[in-house]
This record gives C-alpha cells, structure tokens and sequence, in this order.
C-alpha cells in the first residue's frame, strides 16, 4: 500500500509483523490496547518506522540518478545545515540536527539536492552519529569523484536528553574527512570558516 502522505510503499506483510510487535510491546508495557487512544496505534508506529529506516531499502546512485555534471570549477562547494533526523541504534532514541558538506570537484559536480538526499538516506538508518558522518564522507567522495570532501554533523540526542544522564544541552560535534582534506590544514579551515 502506498502512503499519500509519504508516498513510500508500505508491505503489508512488514507492517502487519511489525503492528503485532508493537502491540505486544505496549501491553508488556502495561497499556490496554483495546482502549480508543491505541487501537490504531501499533499500526501507526509500525509505518512510522518503517517509513524512518528506509535508508535500508535506498542506493546511492539512485538517488543521484545521473544528477552529475561536467564541470571546471575546482574551488570548494559547501551546502550548510542540511537538517536531519535518525534513531540512535542503542536506544531507538531520535537524534536530529544539521550537517554540512564540503566538496573540492574534480571533473564533477552534482546537483545539490542529491548532496540532501544522501544524507537522508544514511539518516533514515539506525545508527551512530559518528558512522553516520563517516559513510556519508566516504559515499559522497566516492560517487562525486571528489578530490576531497569534509562533513559536519552537529546533533542533539534524546538518548542523552530524556534517559540516562539527561543533559539537556549538550550537542555532539563529528567530522569526517576524505582526499585532499585529510592533508591540507589550510582546506579545513576553509571549510570550517564558510560554516561560520
């Protein structure tokens, strides 16, 4: 079935297991399942999270999709705060923000809204921040044909901020560099002043 609203293709047979889960979960949990605010609810979070990890079911150069483009430019292209939301795999816990992208082309561009979609593809996992920039530097380098790339992600993670040690300010700061990057001081500070 296909939702309207996000237009992904849900399962059935997926979001069937799934909703019999969740609906085990939340009388393991102590609720009463039949009463009017949850009969529906197990359904409903069982596409919610199939619609949040469907970065399992995307690739990369589809989602580029032939968007790469000649070009003679070779100074940097930085794309700030590209907002994002993924679960953190520990918790199953949201942890959201923004990451920056910076690139030196080589032969290439590619079209902006690609460099957005790949980082939702790799959000839209269960994972760590830290892998997360990581695979996202490493893809980004690997399809763009880049002589270098940087990423920034900052991140604020419910793990931290409603369990545990409930800090509620705190921020993580990750990079991840590939090529040209990873020698040249002078590119990073480049890079790090075009975010400020």
């Amino acid at each position: 079935m296909v939702d309207a609203q996000t237009n992904e293709n849900y399962p059935d047979d997926v979001i069937k297991a799934l909703a019999h889960h969740y609906r085990e979960i939340l009388q393991l949990l102590g609720e009463d399942v039949s009463r009017e605010g949850l009969l529906k609810t197990p359904e409903r979070a069982a596409r919610a999270m199939y619609y949040c990890t469907r970065g399992y079911r995307q690739d990369a150069d589809k989602v580029i999709n032939g968007a790469v483009f000649e070009a003679n430019n070779h100074e940097m292209v930085v794309v700030r705060n590209i907002e994002f939301y993924s679960l953190c795999e520990h918790h199953l816990l949201p942890f959201f923000g923004h990451v920056s992208v910076g690139y030196i082309p080589g032969k290439t561009i590619v079209g902006l809204s690609k460099i957005a979609r790949i980082v939702d593809m790799f959000a839209r996992r269960l994972q760590v921040q830290e892998r997360f920039c990581d695979e996202l530097c490493a893809v980004l380098y690997e399809k763009l044909g880049a002589q270098g790339v940087m990423i920034e992600c900052r991140a604020s993670h419910l793990c931290m901020k409603m369990r545990g040690v409930a800090k509620q300010d705190s921020i993580t700061v990750t990079t991840a560099s590939r090529g040209i990057f990873e020698v040249d001081s002078s590119l990073r500070s480049q890079f790090f002043s075009a975010l400020n």
